[in-house]
């Protein structure tokens, strides 16, 4: 970040430059860096204030950053109470990095105070009466002691010295040009270290998750492939069906194949017609396991395969001297890479936290669902009990937010959280299904029916059991599984 003595003479440079003009448009282009665009003089101005740590400055730059879809708070205070304003005075403090912009309004003096305190660095405004009405970063992470709404308070303490001036040698005409310059450069080694780190650790885990899960589903799968002898066993149990009795917990036979004599295990409750049915039941069901397990495996392998494909392009854009940042970050921009670079690094501040209910402040671990997010940004809740599921159909979910339950199976309750949309995106409700599926006791199966219905037509009768539900109103959907749709959500969990 600047140091004191830069900040100063960066300050002595901007303010006449400024003087009069009139803000035409302010961007929040992260959550570190605010620009402003100025009119006056003979051109347009545009400054920008950062309060990333490393990188912390005041500074003009030659063109207006990308602003997000969707404008932060911070932003939509500043457009809406300094649009328009006129540019009055900029001060430094005299005890440390702290450079204060003052704006006329018709409503009175705003100002923009930043403060490079390092890791502490932060953007806030103060509105005509001197409290602090927003911060760019969140006040916990900077300074404690401040409230928003409440009085503007400088930090304590001073600087032990003013530092040094890197750029002491060049006239004014060019400081802040060299200065920006400096410091993009700085910024894209650092992103491109960062994004280059994280594209490796995430490719990197993924290729471990994925060879854990082919091993489980090989082992698995050998299991399966072992159903045969259920065959086997009721081939043999209908040659000595007529010696079975009632009640009977066992049946010697004699083994066609091998000659030995064979004590086949039987259920006593059952007759022996139904000892007979269930052998092939068991047979049959376990013939369809293997089925789907053998489709399991090959989108495993599929995605293995994908995942060391994208390591090795990862390698030969690294492999260079100076990696080239634009390729690297569309690179990063892949649908499957930005679902890795979510899981395992999820963004700060993104998430919304799981609500509570009036009056509840602390909520048991095992209540709260698993908590997964769709390719277009919904969040799917799972319960993880039926005492959970009776807690997030009936306390967390709203009205109009999606029910999903397997038809006929005992499964958890699933929610789709629409973010009050009547018309959620159909991937993110065939992803709710997988996950219905996938968390029911047909979890194997090649195609089931899953019953969707809005939370507000969900209802539990008074005095009934944990986890039961009535739903009154909803469609079934015919869902023909998919591998890669349930990798893909399982792979988007939001919390362990």
């Amino acid at each position: 970040m600047l140091s004191y003595l830069e900040l100063r003479r960066t300050a002595r440079i901007i303010s006449p430059l400024l003087s009069g003009a009139t803000v035409q448009r302010i961007v929040q282009a992260d959550e570190y860096r605010l620009a402003i665009v100025f009119r006056g003089g003979d051109r347009d101005r545009i400054v920008l204030l950062s309060c990333r740590p490393d990188f912390g400055r005041l500074s003009f730059i030659p063109d207006v950053p990308k602003a997000p879809a969707t404008p932060p708070t911070f932003v939509q205070y500043a457009r809406a109470h300094m649009s328009r304003s006129v540019f009055q005075d900029l001060g430094v403090a005299a005890a440390n990095r702290q450079v204060s912009l003052r704006f006329r309004t018709a409503d009175g003096t705003f100002e923009l105070i930043l403060s490079l305190l390092g890791a502490r660095s932060n953007l806030y405004i103060l509105d005509p009466h001197g409290k602090l009405a927003h911060a760019l970063r969140p006040l916990e992470e900077t300074r404690r002691e401040l409230v928003l709404g409440g009085p503007w308070t400088d930090p304590e303490g001073t600087l032990p010295s003013g530092g040094i001036d890197r750029w002491e040698r060049l006239s004014d005409d060019f400081y802040i040009g060299e200065l920006e310059k400096a410091y993009q450069r700085m910024e894209r080694e650092r992103e491109i270290e960062t994004l280059s780190r994280r594209l490796e650790n995430s490719l990197g885990k993924e290729a471990a998750f994925l060879a854990r899960k082919a091993g489980n589903l090989q082992e698995d799968l050998g299991e399966a492939r072992a159903a045969a002898r259920h065959k086997h066993w009721g081939e043999l149990l209908k040659g000595v069906l007529h010696r079975i009795n009632h009640g009977d917990e066992q049946v010697d036979a004699v083994d066609y194949e091998t000659g030995a004599t064979l004590s086949i295990a039987l259920d006593p409750a059952l007759s022996p017609a139904q000892n007979l049915e269930a052998y092939f039941g068991r047979y049959q069901k376990e013939v369809r396991s293997v089925a789907a397990l053998e489709h399991q495996v090959d989108a495993v392998q599929t995605s293995q395969s994908g995942i060391e494909a994208l390591q090795e392009e990862l390698r030969g854009l690294l492999s260079g001297s100076e990696p080239d940042l634009e390729r690297l970050r569309a690179f990063a921009d892949q649908a499957r890479l930005r679902r890795l670079l979510a899981r395992y690094y999820p963004s700060r501040g993104m998430r919304p936290p799981v609500p509570k209910p009036a009056g509840k402040k602390d909520v048991c671990s095992r209540l709260l669902p698993k908590r997964y997010r769709t390719a277009s940004g919904l969040e799917v809740w799972v319960g993880r009990s039926d005492e959970g599921n009776d807690y997030l159909t009936t306390r967390l979910a709203r009205g109009n937010d999606l029910f999903l339950h397997l038809e006929g199976y005992p499964g958890s309750h699933v929610i789709l959280r629409t973010e009050g949309r009547t018309d959620p995106p159909p991937e993110a409700v065939l992803a709710a299904c997988e996950l219905a599926v996938h968390y029911s006791k047909l979890k194997d199966a090649g195609r089931a029916d899953v019953h969707v219905a809005s939370v507000k037509d969900v209802k539990k009768p008074k005095g009934s059991k944990r986890g039961l539900v009535y739903v009154t109103r909803g469609k079934t959907i015919h869902l023909r599984r998919d591998a890669k749709r349930l990798e893909d959500i399982l792979a988007s969990r939001l919390d362990d």
